[in-house]
């Protein structure tokens, strides 16, 4: 992982606390972490917790240029060596398999040249959610569109039910991040 560009999106889901665990982790490997957040993610966990674990400025907004002149979508995009977005609600996952870019994550992810950087999903929601036809297929249209999906486990979520729809634990997660970088496509 190290000096490895990684992308970290966080969107709108109660585990987005558990991607402090994962930013933190990589950052600890040496990985240059950059997160991007949007709005509802910023309600769950601030951005600059994330600009702490990561030691990096923390993208909320496609609007506010933060490293870059260029359009920071585009540069960013390029500079990824891998992506991930965890949590990665219904809503993303619908937002990304039908080009709808009105976030910062789902912005840059448009940029991303999936055949040369891999983009991880780890889907987190309610195990109802989880189940629904529309989730369903749009899991399928994102695997077919080269996205890679880490997940969801079963177990406690926080609607106090049992089910799958849980977010893989960081640690998993980073192991799926390694072997995906271990795995890129070189040239």
């Amino acid at each position: 992982m190290k000096g490895a560009r990684i992308i970290v999106g966080v969107t709108g889901g109660i585990a987005a606390y558990k991607t402090c665990t994962l930013v933190n982790r990589l950052a600890q490997a040496g990985a240059e972490v950059t997160v991007l957040m949007t709005d509802a993610a910023t309600k769950f966990v601030g951005p600059i917790t994330f600009q702490a674990l990561s030691g990096r400025p923390v993208y909320a907004s496609a609007w506010e240029h933060v490293e870059s002149r260029d359009p920071q979508h585009i540069s960013l995009a390029k500079a990824a060596e891998a992506a991930i977005v965890a949590p990665c609600t219904m809503d993303c996952l619908a937002k990304l398999a039908h080009g709808v870019t009105d976030d910062v994550v789902t912005l840059v992810l448009s940029a991303v040249d999936r055949k040369q950087t891999p983009v991880l999903l780890a889907p987190s929601m309610n195990d109802v959610m989880w189940g629904q036809p529309a989730t369903q297929r749009n899991i399928e249209q994102l695997v077919k569109d080269g996205y890679r999906i880490i997940g969801p486990g079963e177990g406690w979520q926080a609607c106090r039910t049992i089910g799958a729809g849980r977010m893989t634990e960081p640690e998993d997660l980073l192991k799926a991040l390694s072997d995906a970088l271990g795995s890129r496509k070189v040239g």
